[in-house]
């Protein structure tokens, strides 16, 4: 407790991460919902001095707002369960396997739950030949947020170009055609409700989670009753098999053409935006539950793994 007696929340936000410019504004915004839920409120910009802060700072419980490596990947997660300071959403392990989406579709895999082909390969075999027939997706194997994603067609000539801040190992995913969906799930709430994402740049990129006017949002999404069922049933199970707490947002892509049978999981974000075009927000709207709301039961929610 604070010296007013109100519970003090450190909101860790920022950090060196590619998310670091979505980190913040998710940060501002919690931190701005959790004063106006009666917390006293610190907000940290997560840097080298984070532990000094934290010390310092005394926070009563900690609402991770950090988004992509270190801050998601169970580094920061470590540090707390450390220095015993109660945090909100996954801990260490679940946040490590979902941050590796190789390790997360392996988890995926053994409990049978639907996925792309896929490869682990350098960036120079990637950029040297073809590593399956196309159509397939490039992208870092332990970023989020679309970070680095290449799309390489079907029918192209050579192999991806990828650009120089790609890491040295990647991965390689047959690529679906079809529907981008996406299902928050929210301890003590189940699968809240399943979003449509229309986007406008033709695949559903950093721009378009983050640009206004990038995507459209259709929610409770039109689906059929089956495919509805499937994917709140699918990302029930991912939230489980990953070991996730607090909340955690599971996406996919459907292949309308192909029923159900059309309808794989992509990953798991252990740490959902908090942004104004963010999913999680919206979709716990659905179920009545604010902004606030959800934050506030977010940090109440909050724990240690050990």
């Amino acid at each position: 407790m604070s010296s007013s007696g109100q519970p003090r929340i450190a909101v860790l936000k920022g950090g060196p991460s590619a998310e670091r410019e979505v980190s913040l504004v998710s940060g501002e915004l919690v931190a701005a919902a959790l004063r106006d839920e009666g917390f006293e409120v610190v907000e940290i910009d997560a840097g080298p001095t984070l532990p000094a802060d934290l010390v310092r700072e005394k926070p009563t419980a900690v609402y991770n707002a950090l988004h992509g490596r270190w801050g998601e990947d169970g580094c920061v997660q470590g540090l707390l369960e450390w220095l015993r300071i109660p945090y909100t959403h996954s801990g260490v392990l679940a946040s490590a396997l979902a941050m590796d989406k190789l390790k997360t579709k392996a988890a995926y895999r053994r409990a049978g739950l639907p996925i792309a082909t896929d490869v682990r390969c350098t960036k120079a075999e990637a950029m040297e030949a073809h590593p399956m027939e196309p159509p397939y997706v490039v992208k870092p194997y332990n970023e989020g947020s679309s970070v680095g994603i290449y799309i390489v067609q079907a029918g192209a000539n050579g192999p991806a170009k990828l650009s120089d801040d790609m890491p040295g190992e990647v991965m390689v995913e047959e690529y679906v055609p079809g529907r981008e969906l996406t299902v928050s799930v929210l301890d003590g709430h189940g699968a809240i409700a399943v979003t449509d994402i229309i986007s406008n740049t033709g695949w559903y990129d950093y721009q378009a989670k983050y640009g206004e006017g990038g995507s459209r949002h259709v929610v409770p999404a039109e689906l059929p009753e089956e495919i509805t069922a499937l994917c709140l049933d699918y990302a029930t199970r991912a939230h489980e098999v990953l070991g996730c707490r607090g909340v955690s947002r599971t996406d996919m892509r459907w292949d309308e053409s192909r029923g159900a049978e059309g309808l794989y999981l992509l990953e798991t974000n252990t740490q959902p935006g908090m942004t104004p075009t963010s999913l999680t927000p919206e979709q716990a709207a659905q179920i009545g539950i604010s902004f606030g709301k959800l934050c506030r039961m977010l940090v109440e929610d909050a724990s240690c793994d050990r």
